[in-house]
């Protein structure tokens, strides 16, 4: 009798760690690793490491239950068979980029579903954000695109103002 007791404490344990990870991260991707090998699963995993995100295998039912304490989106329709987490801190779109890729070579990872700021995401979803350019890459496309704006705006400007003062100038040669 105690012996279960104590079991269901472990769980319990297990339950709450994995909220406090999914409570840390603003996104969980759920992966189905069927068929991955142990050396590609740690690559892949130092490659989701590098770009601030980290892959664990948790117990469907177990993340399930955490992911509901969370108070997230109920995926657990998804939780089954060989599923991975991928979760991080940073940069959603890297570690779908990781994953991506991971996926192209070697054919297998596909995305079950995910959740992103409380929002469920489709596997199309998470792939377009895997497909989005670097966060760099989109503040300085952003920020192109700003200064275009404003150059073109002096342009006008300093258009304006010439046609002002040429048109003062020959008024005044005119009298």
């Amino acid at each position: 009798m105690s012996h279960e007791k104590k079991v269901n404490a472990d769980k319990g344990v297990i339950i709450d760690n994995l909220q406090a990870k999914v409570n840390e991260s603003p996104f969980v991707l759920v992966i189905d690793y069927t068929g991955v090998t142990v050396p590609e699963f740690t690559g892949l995993r130092a490659d989701l490491a590098a770009a601030g995100a980290s892959c664990m295998v948790a117990k469907n039912t177990f993340m399930s239950k955490a992911i509901a304490a969370a108070g997230l989106p109920d995926i657990s329709a998804h939780l089954k068979g060989q599923t991975a987490y991928v979760m991080g801190q940073s940069d959603v779109c890297a570690a779908a980029k990781v994953v991506n890729n991971f996926a192209k070579k070697s054919k297998k990872a596909p995305y079950k579903t995910g959740i992103l700021d409380g929002a469920e995401l489709t596997p199309d979803k998470i792939k377009a954000l895997g497909d989005l350019p670097s966060r760099e890459v989109l503040l300085a496309t952003l920020l192109g695109t700003i200064n275009g704006a404003g150059s073109a705006l002096a342009r006008v400007i300093q258009a304006y103002v010439d046609k002002q003062n040429g048109g003062a100038e020959e008024t005044a040669s005119a009298e």
